[in-house]
Order: structure tokens, then sequence, then C-alpha cells
């Protein structure tokens, strides 16, 4: 069973990696396609900017936490709000082809706070 459960974690933040990587970076670098969806949902460039700016700290974090493992849950904590809001922005927008990679972010945060064993959610 702990197999199973390192591998779903790592799994999860491998893609974690990578769907905030890109999506970050795309809007860094003010990928075409990217600005478009931003622009129909409402945000324009310089927020653009600023939201991938902050999404690639938390993929720094991320980043940083494959060295130092006090950051990873950091930096999941840092990016579900993103996440969230990414979900919300395209479900709200009709975007439903968009909002599989959010809702998928949404889950995995959560998968990746529960499965780390130096992460305690108290009720």
């Amino acid at each position: 069973m702990e197999i199973i459960k390192t591998v779903i974690y790592w799994v999860g933040y491998a893609y974690y990696l990578y769907v905030f990587g890109y999506a970050s970076l795309y809007k860094v670098f003010q990928k075409t396609s990217m600005m478009q969806s931003m622009k129909s949902l409402g945000f324009n460039t310089p927020s653009t900017i600023l939201i991938g700016a902050l999404e690639l700290l938390g993929v720094v974090l991320l980043v940083v936490g494959l060295f130092k493992p006090q950051f990873r849950n950091i930096a999941a904590l840092y990016l579900f709000p993103f996440a969230i809001g990414a979900f919300t922005a395209h479900m709200a927008h009709n975007e439903y082809n968009h909002y599989y990679n959010s809702l998928l972010m949404c889950i995995i945060s959560v998968v990746l706070l529960v499965l780390d064993k130096n992460f305690k959610i108290m009720v």
C-alpha cells in the first residue's frame, strides 16, 4: 500500500509541475493561444503576465521541493488558489475543454497534501 501511495504522490507531483510549468511559462512568454484565452476570460496582458509570474514562483517552489521536501507543501498550498481560480474561471465561461486540467489540479493539490507524511489536516 505504501508503494501505491508513493507512486500516486510522485505521479501527481510530476503532473502538477508539468501543468503549472507550461501554463505559467505560456503566460509569462505571452504565447498567443494563452493570451487569447486569458483575454476571453477578461484578463488584460499585464494581469496575465502577473498571474503567470506568480504561478512561476510556485513552480520554482515545486522544483526546490524536489531537493528540500519542506517546500513541497508550501508549493501545493501556494498553487491551490490558482487551481481553484482557473477552475472557477473556465467553468464560469463555459470553457469545458479547459476545465479538466484545472479540476485535476484542484484534486492533486489535496492529494499531495493528504499523502505527505509531514502534513497534518486537523479537523
